[in-house]
């Protein structure tokens, strides 16, 4: 369990954790590739969410993925790019959580993916995590704990003998 003042510190107040559906990029399931290349490459990201036509979350859609849709073992068929729907290819097993979440199952994901998805109980996107947020507030622990609390070491089981 995550003691309330390591959270009210990796949480910062002023700063939501969720950053909201409207503030992240998104492709619809049935947008082309081409589509989501210039949404990836514009923003910058490597991996995106899919939503379908209710703002339902869907999916993940990544650059490699796009780049193996368009390859062969010869070539790059960047024609193909036009005639692909995000649907056919995007990664349907996403990390998500729900809006009532527990800090500690995001902190584990987050392990493993750059960031998570919040839905609802309709998988209504909601916005996500990322992992960046959390770094955020684990620099303003490392920097700020000992500057707010007094730290004492507890008497170990070797020093009380």
């Amino acid at each position: 369990m995550i003691g309330e003042k390591i959270k009210s510190l990796l949480i910062d107040k002023d700063n939501q954790l969720v950053k909201s559906a409207d503030e992240v990029a998104v492709v619809g399931t049935k947008n082309r590739l081409d589509h989501t290349l210039l949404i990836l490459t514009t923003d910058k990201y490597s991996l995106v969410p899919v939503l379908d036509e209710k703002s339902r979350m869907q999916g993940l859609i990544s650059m490699p993925s796009i780049m193996q849709a368009i390859m062969d073992i010869e070539d790059v068929h960047f024609e193909k790019l036009g005639e692909i729907n995000v649907e056919d290819i995007m990664d349907k097993d996403y990390p998500f959580v729900y809006e009532d979440f527990e800090l500690e199952n995001v902190l584990h994901m987050l392990v493993n993916h750059a960031f998570i998805t919040v839905i609802d109980e309709e998988r209504t996107f909601k916005g996500i995590i990322t992992r960046s947020e959390i770094l955020k507030g684990t620099n303003r622990i490392a920097h700020e704990f000992e500057r707010l609390y007094d730290v004492k070491e507890k008497a170990t089981t070797d020093s009380v003998k």
